[in-house]
Order: C-alpha cells, then sequence, then structure tokens
C-alpha cells in the first residue's frame, strides 16, 4: 500500500534514454530522468534523493542500465564523520581562505572561475569548451533549494561547491575552483566544509552522488568514510575494505 509520500512520486513521469557510452566502465549506459515539467517541491526533491536520483542542471536523473548497477549514490554519514590526518592537513593549509554561503552565483568572477576550471580541467569531457549558457543552465537555483559555498583568498574568488539542500542532508552538486592552486587540494577542501556545514545545519548526510567502486574518477568519494551507498533500493553501510 502507498503512503500519501509516495503519492506524488507515482505521479511523476519517467523518461528513459537510448542506450549510450557510460563515463566511466566498458559498457552500455542508459538514463532514466523525471519529467522535466514537473513541479518538485523540497519534499519530492528529497525523497528523490533519498531513492538514488541526483540533478544535473533542471534535469533530475539516475543511471538505468540494463546490464550493469555500479553506480552507487553515496552518502556520508555527518555525525559519525572524522577528520583523517591528511585531511586536517588539508584544512590547515587552508586556513587563510574566507568562506562564505551565497544565493547566487551570477558575477563575471564565478563564471571566469567556472570557465578556467573546466578548460582546464575537463578539455576531453563534453562539457568542453566551457560557455555562460553552459554554466548558467547547468548550475542555477533552478528548484529553489540551492546554495553556493564560496572560498576566497584575499578577497579572490578561487573555489565554489554548488549544494543542493534536502530535508535530510546536504548534495553535493558541483565544485569547481583554481587549478593553479594545486598545493591546497581546494576539491578536498570543499567537500570538508560541506561536511561542517551539514553538521552545523544539524542535518544527518552529505550526499556526494554516484560512486563506482572500479572508476578512478570516482576513488575519491571513498576517502570519507563512515558512509553508505544506495544499493538494492536500500542504505547500507559501506565497508571499509
Amino acid at each position: 500500500m502507498s503512503s500519501d509520500r509516495d503519492k506524488p512520486i507515482e505521479q511523476l513521469r519517467l523518461y528513459s534514454t537510448a542506450p549510450h557510452p557510460c563515463s566511466y566502465l566498458d559498457e552500455e549506459a542508459s538514463t532514466l530522468f523525471i519529467d522535466p515539467e514537473a513541479d518538485i517541491d523540497l519534499a519530492t526533491f528529497s525523497y528523490l534523493n533519498e531513492r538514488g536520483f541526483r540533478r544535473s542542471g533542471p534535469h533530475i536523473y539516475k543511471p538505468s542500465c540494463l546490464n550493469c548497477q555500479a553506480c552507487l549514490s553515496y552518502r556520508v554519514l555527518v555525525d559519525e564523520f572524522q577528520f583523517s590526518k591528511s585531511q586536517k592537513r588539508i584544512i590547515r593549509r587552508n586556513q587563510d581562505l574566507s568562506i562564505k554561503v551565497s544565493n547566487s552565483i551570477d558575477t563575471p568572477s564565478h563564471y571566469q572561475l567556472y570557465e578556467q576550471y573546466i578548460n582546464s580541467r575537463h578539455q576531453d569531457g563534453d562539457m568542453y569548451p566551457a560557455s555562460e549558457e553552459q554554466f548558467r543552465n547547468f548550475l542555477a537555483n533552478h528548484l529553489g533549494n540551492t546554495f553556493y559555498l564560496e572560498a576566497s583568498l584575499n578577497k579572490q574568488l578561487i573555489a565554489v561547491a554548488v549544494i543542493d539542500e534536502c530535508q535530510n542532508g546536504l548534495a553535493a552538486v558541483y565544485t569547481f575552483f583554481d587549478t593553479a592552486e594545486q598545493q591546497r587540494s581546494l576539491g578536498q577542501f570543499m567537500i570538508l566544509q560541506q561536511l561542517q556545514l551539514a553538521a552545523r545545519f544539524e542535518l544527518p548526510y552529505l550526499y556526494l552522488g554516484y560512486w563506482v567502486k572500479h572508476s578512478q574518477k570516482m576513488a575519491y568519494k571513498s576517502r570519507y568514510r563512515p558512509a553508505e551507498i544506495f544499493l538494492n533500493q536500500r542504505w547500507v553501510q559501506l565497508n571499509a575494505s
């Protein structure tokens, strides 16, 4: 029997893509999308996020591959998380940065940082070359629950994390940063900042998107433990091994 909470989900239309090459493994992939014209409120978005969906721009989706279930939603248990020695070093290394929360990234400095990041780090991806239209479509606040965590050095913006707020946690959407500041490990630093922010908001989870065990691109996520993965329609603890 369906609960009242499930009824809006049952009414959503779902669309599946044709098979296409996987970005992470030598497999064919397909993706399930929520109807882009559906009216998604915070409760519905939170439920979808908890059921393994993810947001990219205005689209809410999850992998739906016929012969593969390697893409697993990954969430860190905020209350139980403890900084490792290397993570503490990253925090100390960036003590000179100013951190603030913003509701908008619609400025030239935000786009310039994004453009530099995409054109430097992702020349082999479908986001290259960066454009202002792509920037707005991908990272704008489409659902009304998105905010931005900014890191600045001497008033110069050097890192931005795009975050969706859910009822039971924060969902890390995307991070871009000054790639010239390699020694700072800014990607890791911004995840650590999001964990601290979730703890301050008294939210139990930080969702880090999809984790693929045998993908080098996804390996960094397993540094954040303890964590759970969404496997066979339920959240289970990720083993330490």
